[in-house]
């Protein structure tokens, strides 16, 4: 059973991180370094790809991967009797990862688009290694979270707070098989991309400052975006919940089984927001009216769950 302190000093913490696999933790160092590289590149290089500087997608891929890395790895340590098959799966994560940030700096150094570029075979054969790259950490992710869903804990809060970031994360990787498919556009008249994250757009229209989401149309890219970090954000839950007073596990629990079900619907209504070729910033009637039920289940789910004990 599980019995590792939820709560660590930073220097423990580090210690723990390096002890389940020194090279996870190093690879998620060196994406965090990397990350104030491209950075740095925005401001030196002037090139732009697809309305973008050149160097913004490899920033934000380099932020994502040291965020998951490190994200995985403390999950990782939960795991206990399995340290063979814990190497493993750390092994596959770092190496599709780096795989992927790797094949993103190059597309960015030539200055050209990584994703859904087929357009010589050197840019064809440098994303279909990314997709060889996706479908091994989607498998890695699935068996850390089946070793978690089995791995028994002293606390439910942590450890379902952990199995659901899991799983909703490994939802919201599968939601990037979306973007793969080619439109109706690219089939009728090929240019050497197949597959896009825009909807009712081109990917290169006006977005957001920073993530770069589309503001004139939908942008598949948002639900994948909340799926993803569902990693980070459901064992944050799970452990504000642990500090909330007067509430008993079982109270703490179907509160975070709420939380969870709020992500997911969330989740769920900005994809169903972007197939309608809807950009985020501008939801109609039925966007809004969705969201508004979405929230109100969630409150009277969690005043029923909350209201009994205080009262």
């Amino acid at each position: 059973m599980s019995t590792r302190s939820e709560v660590q000093s930073p220097v423990r913490f580090v210690q723990t991180l390096w002890a389940t696999h020194p090279p996870l933790l190093l690879s998620a160092v060196l994406a965090a370094g990397l990350s104030a590289f491209f950075l740095a590149g925005i401001f030196l290089d002037p090139r732009y790809v697809m309305g973008a500087p050149v160097w913004l997608k490899p920033l934000k891929f380099a932020v994502s991967i040291s965020m998951y890395n490190l994200t995985l790895l403390w999950m990782l340590g939960f795991v206990q009797g399995r340290a063979r098959l814990v190497s493993v799966l750390a092994w596959t994560v770092l190496i599709t990862l780096a795989l992927e940030l790797l094949v993103i700096a190059t597309q960015a150094f030539r200055g050209t688009t990584s994703h859904f570029n087929v357009s010589t075979p050197l840019d064809g054969a440098l994303w279909a290694s990314m997709g060889v790259s996706i479908v091994g950490l989607w498998l890695a992710h699935l068996w850390t979270a089946i070793l978690v869903l089995r791995q028994p804990f002293t606390s439910p809060v942590l450890a379902w707070s952990l199995r659901l970031g899991l799983m909703l994360t490994l939802v919201g990787m599968s939601e990037g098989a979306l973007m793969t498919l080619p439109t109706a556009q690219q089939l009728a008249d090929f240019q050497g991309v197949a597959g896009a994250h825009g909807v009712g757009a081109p990917d290169d229209s006006a977005g957001l400052m920073l993530v770069g989401w589309s503001t004139v149309g939908g942008d598949l890219r948002i639900g994948h975006f909340v799926g993803l970090h569902a990693l980070q954000v459901l064992p944050l839950i799970g452990a504000l919940l642990l500090r909330l007073p007067r509430l008993t596990d079982a109270q703490r629990l179907h509160l975070l089984w709420t939380g969870a079900g709020l992500y997911l619907g969330l989740m769920a209504l900005v994809t169903w927001q972007a197939l309608r070729a809807q950009p985020l910033l501008a939801p109609d009637a039925l966007t809004f009216g969705g969201l508004s039920l979405l929230l109100i289940t969630c409150m009277l789910r969690a005043l029923f769950i909350v209201v009994p004990r205080l009262g």
